[in-house]
């Protein structure tokens, strides 16, 4: 199996490169090395070759790539760090290739992460996996046919989304397959918590990126069929016979320490139409109970909410809400450990409906500590999402934004799946098949980001399992969507 890859990898000035360059050789498989970058060094040999690039991720460097390979195979090792391939990993990736007649491998991996060596396990591509930063490792196998074939089909020119393009061109036509084995080593030096990371995707210094990946999946959408136009149904807003116009909901389990302040941020709201306040308190245990009981004695706007289940997740805590007669028109979403940002946001979210006629509201946020001193990236605004595209990109992206309000009639028919993670998520998209979401860019709350968040710091089993949770939903809402294309709708 001798001389079977083509291997491209970036360099940088005054990164070390040789262990990369030694665990490639040693491998028995790899025929050429091309160095990607930074051509002055002084390695040299029969093995190497370089290419001056600026950026690895290119539309030109794909294109750069498949020029100069006569390999079954490529290789691309996307870390200018140090990495060290396991026992026969190379001829492990190719074997499982042409078995599976796949045009993409990839594998779990060890990360070598403040001095300790542990497993880092990746999940299963679907369909529906189209966020940009889908976790593939850092060690991509492609075969070199399927490669050739997507890089000559690119047309247009990207300088930050060309390995995304290449990756959602070949899966058009071939399977990108993940091999469930721990094949190499690579060094980690981003030590944030998962929930510093989460929202590197909206941060404002990313916005030309983000631009140019959603090029690049609409551009995909509308080769497979998913794509959908900016038509959508006219709402009314005369379904239902409501006592109020508008629901805040709140679902709560154990937050003694931030309720009061969620509570007082809605009773403090100044409006010209009658609404109330549903907490769902989902069997908290911690003094949540009598802090809501203590609100709602005094205040005959607050419905204090014991479901009779005890299975219910955030979403399952949601459908007890919009479906109790005291609902109103509009449901409106306010997180336990959060607070509306002054005493304007729920007249302001109604007239949204209204004014844009939609289906969901969503809102804008700024992101504070436990004191609420404003913590980086500050206002989360989404400003991704555009009334022509917005609903395409939401294949795209991990999250739609906060705060969120729904025409309850609406959410009534959907209902929301019972789990306590991306249920938001998958509304939106079921919403947004047929429904204008409607946008708010100023911010209506304080996101409030402290240890006892859910998601302040998983493990990678619970991180994948949330992500793998997503792509699903994304999975689904594609081939809805792609079957809604087929029928006309």
């Amino acid at each position: 199996m001798r001389n079977l890859i083509t291997c491209f990898i970036p360099v940088q000035h005054g990164t070390d490169f040789k262990p990369t360059l030694k665990t490639l050789r040693e491998s028995g498989v790899v025929e050429k090395i091309i160095l990607v970058g930074d051509t002055e060094n002084s390695i040299e040999g029969t093995d190497i070759a370089k290419i001056a690039l600026d950026s690895f991720n290119s539309t030109k460097a794909i294109k750069a790539f498949a020029k100069n390979v006569t390999t079954p195979f490529i290789l691309l090792y996307t870390k200018t760090l140090p990495l060290d391939l396991g026992q026969n990993a190379l001829h492990r990736m190719v074997q499982a290739c042409n078995s599976s007649g796949a045009g993409m491998v990839y594998s779990d991996y060890f990360e070598q992460k403040e001095g300790a060596l542990k497993p880092h396990p990746v999940i299963e591509y679907q369909e529906g996996s189209l966020r940009d930063d889908f976790d593939f490792g850092s060690l991509l196998l492609y075969r070199t046919k399927a490669f050739v074939e997507a890089a000559q089909s690119m047309d247009q020119e990207f300088e930050l989304a060309g390995l995304y393009d290449l990756r959602l061109k070949v899966s058009q036509n071939y399977r990108l397959v993940h091999l469930p084995e721990l094949l190499y080593t690579e060094l980690e030096l981003d030590t944030r918590k998962s929930g510093e990371k989460m929202f590197d995707y909206v941060d404002p210094r990313n916005r030309f990126k983000q631009i140019e990946m959603e090029k690049a999946c609409t551009a995909h959408l509308n080769v497979v069929g998913a794509w959908l136009a900016p038509k959508f149904k006219e709402i009314a807003f005369s379904a239902g016979n409501f006592k109020y116009e508008a629901s805040v909901i709140i679902p709560v389990w154990n937050r003694a320490k931030t309720i009061t302040d969620a509570i007082k941020s809605v009773l403090s709201q100044e409006v010209d139409f009658e609404f109330n306040l549903i907490i769902v308190d989902n069997y908290s245990t911690d003094g949540t109970y009598e802090l809501i009981k203590s609100f709602a004695d005094s205040d005959d706007r607050i419905i204090h909410v014991i479901p009779t289940r005890k299975d219910l997740g955030i979403g399952g805590c949601w459908n007890e809400a919009i479906n109790h007669p005291a609902c109103g028109k509009f449901a409106i979403q306010l997180d336990s450990d959060d607070l509306y940002i002054d005493n304007t946001v729920i007249q302001s979210i109604v007239a949204s409906f209204y004014e844009q006629n939609c289906a969901m509201v969503v809102g804008s946020y700024k992101m504070v500590n436990f004191k609420l001193e404003e913590i980086s990236p500050g206002l989360i605004d989404h400003k991704e999402w555009t009334p022509e595209n917005g609903r395409n990109n939401a294949l795209r992206i991990n999250g739609l934004g906060a705060p969120r309000a729904f025409y309850t009639p609406v959410l009534r028919e959907i209902q929301v799946p019972n789990v306590s993670y991306g249920e938001d998520y998958a509304l939106g998209l079921a919403i947004s098949r047929y429904y204008q979401i409607g946008r708010i860019y100023v911010p209506l709350y304080l996101c409030r980001r402290w240890d006892e968040n859910s998601d302040s710091s998983l493990d990678i089993v619970k991180m994948n399992a949330h992500n793998f949770y997503k792509d699903k939903i994304r999975t689904l809402e594609f081939w809805a969507r792609q079957q809604a294309v087929k029928e006309g709708n």
